[in-house]
């Protein structure tokens, strides 16, 4: 099994800052990208920002020069620091790992995991 397990998000007044934070655990071979999404009510999840291993970034439109993503390899783990947030910057932030899988008879297996998100609220 694999879990994704986020912490850090919180309330914050415009202008403040955020670190986020997602673990995976499990029987992970390697993972490849990491990404962050989110979602705020009656709207669809949206890509964030995502990093691959080799340190490749993207970032949404939205948040560039103000969000940072960055990877720990080793520790299989995803942050996210944002900084200059503003209110519409609300919403429940997801990690997503693109893995693959211990390989089960000789057969590697690329899977998308979510974790269960983290609510970022940001006050004006």
């Amino acid at each position: 099994q694999v879990q994704l397990v986020e912490s850090g998000g919180g309330l914050v007044q415009a202008g403040g800052s955020l670190r986020l934070s997602c673990a995976a655990s499990g029987s992970i071979f390697r993972i490849n990208a990491m990404g962050w999404y989110r979602q705020a009510p009656g709207k669809q999840r949206e890509l964030v920002a995502d990093i691959t291993r080799g340190g490749s970034t993207r970032y949404a439109d939205s948040v560039k020069g103000r969000f940072t993503i960055s990877r720990d390899n080793a520790k299989n783990t995803v942050y996210l620091e944002m900084s200059g947030l503003k209110p519409e910057d609300t919403a429940v932030y997801y990690c997503n790992a693109d893995l693959l899988k211990e390989p089960v008879r000789g057969t590697f297996r690329r899977d998308d995991y979510w974790g269960q998100g983290t609510q970022v609220t940001v006050s004006s």
